[in-house]
C-alpha cells in the first residue's frame, strides 16, 4: 500500500532545512497523497506560505486566526491527518513538543493529534549530540513517535557532522513503508516465524531450581508484532508471567533449556526466522535431587553441567532459516556480541546492555544495538513494544537484500 489517498499533515518549524520541504510535497502530491501544510512562525523567515500552498493545493496555516478573523482548529487539523510529520523539526520545537510548551499552532496540532508522528531533526552538529536534545528524542520516541535520524554532513553552520535533516526521498519512503505495514499489515505473509522467550528454570530439587530476572516480555512483544504483520508465529516461552493477547499466536510453554531445545526442533525446519530472545541458563545441577534438600550443613555444593547451547545448534543446522540472536552483556559489549554472531552462525544479533537506566530485564523499555556481519544500528530507549518493531524492521530490511 502506497501513500495515494493518505492525509498528510507537514509541520514546518524555523530552521534553514525548510527549503527541502518543496521537494517532499511535491513527492507526497505525485503520489496521490492529499497534503496539509501548517507552519510555526518563524519558519516563515526560511519559505513563504505561497509556495508551500501552491504545491500542497492547500492554504497553508501558521496561527490559529485568519486574516478575516476565522478560527484555524488545531484539533480538525490533528483528527484530518493520518499521519503527522513535523519536519524539519527544531531543537527549540522539540522540546515544545516533549514538554507540551503550546505557544502556537503546530504544537496545539500535535497535542492534539491521535495519528501517528514523525519527527525529522534537523540543527547544528553541537544542538543535535546536547544531552537535552538527546533527551528529548529518547522521550519522543517512548511516546511512540518515529525519530528518521538527522544525517551527516556539511551544516548551515560549516561544521561538518550529524544534524542534517534527512533527505526528502528518505523522510517519504520512511512514511510510505509505515501505510506499507500499518495498513496492509502482512509484510510477513506467508512466513514462519519461530521465537524463544523468557528464562530456563533448572531443577536443584523439586522446589528448588537455577534461573534468571529474564520477564519474557521482548520475546512476547515480537510474537505480537510478528503476528500483526501477518507471520505465522510460534513462540516457546520458559516460565512467564506474560500472557499473549493475539489468538493466532501458538504457545508452548516449556521448563528447562533441554525442553526449550527440544521444543524448538520439532519446528525448526518449517520456519524462516527465528528469533532467539530466550535468556537460556547456561548451566543445570549435574543431579536433580528427589526429595527436597535439608538445611543441615553449613555449606552446600552442587555439581554443574553445561546445558546445551540451543542458538548455536540452531546455527549449525541451519539450512534456510535467517537467524536472530540476543546478547546481554556487562563488559566488553560489542566485543562479545559480534563474537557470537560469527561463533554462532547468526544473520543479526541484539545486544542489550544493562548499564543503561530503564533497559534490561523486568523493565517495560529497553536499549538495543543490532548487528549484523557488515553493519551495526543504535537505536534510543524505547518501550519493549517499539523495540520489537524495530527488530522486525530490521529483519524485514535484510530479507530484501
Amino acid at each position: 500500500m502506497s501513500v495515494s489517498g493518505k492525509k498528510i499533515l507537514i509541520a514546518v518549524s524555523g530552521g534553514i532545512a525548510a527549503y527541502k520541504i518543496h521537494f517532499l510535497i511535491r513527492d507526497f502530491v505525485k503520489k496521490g497523497a492529499e497534503v496539509q501544510v501548517i507552519m510555526t512562525p518563524d519558519a516563515e523567515h526560511f519559505v513563504t506560505k505561497l509556495s508551500l500552498s501552491t504545491l500542497s493545493k492547500k492554504p497553508v496555516y501558521s496561527d490559529f486566526y485568519g486574516d478575516n478573523g476565522s478560527w484555524n482548529s488545531h484539533v480538525e487539523l490533528a483528527l484530518w491527518a493520518d499521519v503527522m510529520l513535523v519536519t524539519p523539526c527544531t531543537a527549540n520545537t522539540l522540546s515544545k513538543m516533549i514538554h507540551g510548551m503550546c505557544d502556537n499552532l503546530v504544537i496545539a496540532t500535535y497535542m492534539s493529534a491521535k495519528c501517528p508522528v514523525f519527527i525529522a531533526p534537523a540543527m547544528d552538529l553541537d544542538m543535535y549530540v546536547h544531552p537535552s536534545t538527546k533527551k528529548n528524542i529518547e522521550l519522543a520516541e517512548s511516546f511512540g513517535h518515529t525519530i528518521i535520524p538527522a544525517e551527516n554532513g556539511e551544516l548551515a553552520s560549516g561544521l561538518i557532522g550529524q544534524g542534517r535533516m534527512a533527505e526528502p526521498e528518505t523522510i517519504f519512503n520512511a512514511v510510505e513503508n509505515y501505510f506499507k505495514t500499518e495498513t496492509n499489515g502482512k509484510s510477513l505473509e506467508g512466513k514462519t516465524v519461530l521465537i524463544t522467550a523468557g528464562p530456563t528454570y533448572e531443577a536443584i530439587d523439586p522446589v528448588r531450581f537455577i534461573g534468571n530476572h529474564s520477564s519474557g516480555k521482548m520475546g512476547f512483544s515480537l510474537a505480537e508484532e510478528a503476528s500483526k504483520r501477518g507471520a505465522k508465529v510460534i513462540l516457546i516461552s520458559g516460565p512467564s508471567a506474560q500472557v499473549i493477547h493475539d489468538e493466532n499466536v501458538e504457545l508452548h510453554k516449556v521448563t528447562s533449556a533441554k525442553e526449550m531445545l527440544a521444543k524448538v526442533f520439532e519446528f525448526y525446519d518449517t520456519i524462516d526466522i527465528g528469533i532467539a530472545s530466550a535468556a537460556v541458563a547456561d548451566y543445570a545441577p549435574k543431579e536433580v535431587a528427589k526429595e527436597k534438600i535439608k538445611k543441615n550443613d553449613e555449606n552446600l555444593t552442587i555439581e554443574l553441567v553445561k546445558n546445551p547451547d540451543i542458538l548455536k545448534t540452531m546455527g549449525e543446522k541451519k539450512t534456510h532459516q535467517f537467524l536472530v540472536g540476543f546478547a546481554l552483556e556487562t563488559q566488553n559489549e560489542e566485543e562479545n556480541a559480534k563474537g557470537k554472531l560469527e561463533k554462532k552462525n547468526l544473520d543479526m544479533i541484539v545486544l542489550n546492555s544493562l548499564r543503561d537506566e530503564g533497559a534490561g530485564f523486568k523493565n517495560d523499555t529497553n536499549k538495543i544495538k543490532i548487528f549484523t556481519k557488515t553493519e551495526k544500528t543504535e537505536f534510543n530507549l524505547k518501550s519493549k513494544d517499539e523495540v520489537a518493531k524495530d527488530i522486525l524492521n530490521f529483519v524485514e530490511a535484510q530479507l530484501l537484500k
